[in-house]
């Protein structure tokens, strides 16, 4: 197969390239950016990095560790009054796949509410008891 040239464009191939008058001319970038590859799979880049972020599991508490804990709202749960600065260590659910990571806040107590099993500080965070690990204070 040979290829025969057919002169189809002669008349037009040595003119000058055309400038609009009313239209401002594309920059570089502008030009190129055209020419940039797309994401054809929209959001697939959060999907990957989001499948690679970790997350830890709940510890399970032995019962002593739980007695241990009750003992210790007993104890903040009686002296409320006085609002002890304490440090709780909970374990914070993830809201977009199973498992969380654990917490660690320090506010001032305020009470510990037994109908919704949460407790409650001055600032107003709630915490879930059955999420608490630890709690610790400052004796003074």
């Amino acid at each position: 197969m040979t290829l025969k040239p057919t002169h189809k464009y002669d008349d037009i191939i040595k003119l000058e390239h055309h400038v609009s008058p009313k239209r401002a001319g594309m920059t570089m970038e502008d030009r190129a950016a055209q020419f940039a590859p797309f994401s054809a799979l929209t959001g697939y880049d959060d999907v990957i990095r989001e499948t690679g972020r970790l997350t830890d599991g709940a510890v399970e508490l032995t019962a002593s560790s739980i007695q241990w804990l009750n003992s210790k709202l007993v104890y903040l749960s009686d002296h409320a009054k006085q609002t002890p600065r304490i440090t709780v260590t909970w374990f914070k659910p993830d809201g977009r796949k199973s498992g969380g990571s654990y917490v660690t806040q320090t506010g001032l107590f305020k009470r510990v509410d037994e109908c919704q099993q949460i407790l409650i500080l001055t600032d107003g965070q709630q915490i879930p008891l059955e999420a608490i690990y630890g709690i610790d204070w400052d004796e003074e």
